[in-house]
């Protein structure tokens, strides 16, 4: 029986793809970015019970080997992420397809599709496409949320059942993108080419962190690249904000509206159609 292992679902997202949508997050990261806005998604608990006295509504309790998560009687306050030392979460619950199938089949009438995210949801690949063929069976649509490190040309039985990938472009630079994750980006620039070509890319989008990155070189070069692949695809330019980020793997701020508007604009000129700030 293929499982997955689920960080959370989140029943309805405006911002997960177009239209209204459920998002999942799997588990498990390959990337370890220093601006992470979900760190607890990056490592697989390894029950090492830090987190049990975190909590202070009994939702969590130590089963040898495993600490257990009771989500009926948790408060959702997050305390236990908190005093976790391993970025991770001792709520992720190992999910089949028809589990989770479940879980979107209790909204299916107010959403246009699913989002998988993650962590890097493309590491459970094998999960992934057993899951889009039953939600696609519901008429629904399914998207990737990925940082592009699987190479996805060999995983086509996946690229074949889902609709569209959101994929992020952290640096253009190898050098700097691997001290930013940890990992190089030449498979990730070679999905967007191979999805591209597919025309499955939704959106290709880029963190802009003052201090940290070389900001106008990477909206330079990946704008330029999203040009040559096909300008309409959207180009979303996501400002840095130091909210549920590990605050000490990094020391930057959010940009200006101005630098923004500097970057959009060499964007729109080296022939973006579609670009999204945000």
């Amino acid at each position: 029986m293929i499982k997955g292992l689920v960080n959370r679902i989140i029943p309805f997202s405006s911002v997960d793809g177009p239209g209204n949508r459920t998002a999942i997050f799997l588990q498990g990261c390959n990337f370890n970015c220093s601006y992470c806005h979900n760190p607890e998604t990056i490592n697989v608990c390894n029950s090492c019970g830090e987190c049990l006295s975190a909590c202070n509504y009994t939702a969590l309790e130590f089963k040898a080997p495993n600490v257990v998560w009771d989500k009926t009687v948790c408060s959702k306050c997050d305390e236990c992420l908190k005093a976790c030392k391993r970025n991770s979460s001792p709520k992720a619950q190992s999910m089949t397809v028809e589990e989770v199938v479940g879980e979107i089949e209790k909204n299916k009438f107010f959403i246009s599709g699913i989002t998988v995210s993650g962590g890097e949801c493309t590491l459970q690949s094998e999960f992934l496409t057993n899951l889009f063929r039953e939600v696609k069976k519901m008429g629904l649509t399914c998207f990737v949320d990925t940082n592009g490190s699987v190479p996805l040309w060999e995983h086509k039985e996946l690229v074949d059942v889902m609709d569209m990938a959101m994929v992020d472009i952290k640096s253009y630079n190898n050098e700097e993108h691997k001290k930013l994750t940890g990992m190089g980006n030449a498979t990730v620039i070679e999905n967007v080419k191979y999805l591209a070509k597919l025309n499955k890319i939704f959106e290709i989008r880029t963190v802009i962190v003052p201090e940290v990155l070389d900001n106008f070189n990477n909206v330079d070069k990946i704008s330029k690249l999203i040009a040559t692949l096909n300008p309409d695809i959207r180009y979303k330019l996501i400002k840095y904000r130091p909210i549920g980020v590990r605050l000490a793997k990094i020391n930057s701020y959010t940009p200006k509206d101005e630098i923004m508007k500097e970057l959009g604009d060499i964007a729109t000129h080296n022939g973006c159609r579609n670009i999204v700030v945000v």
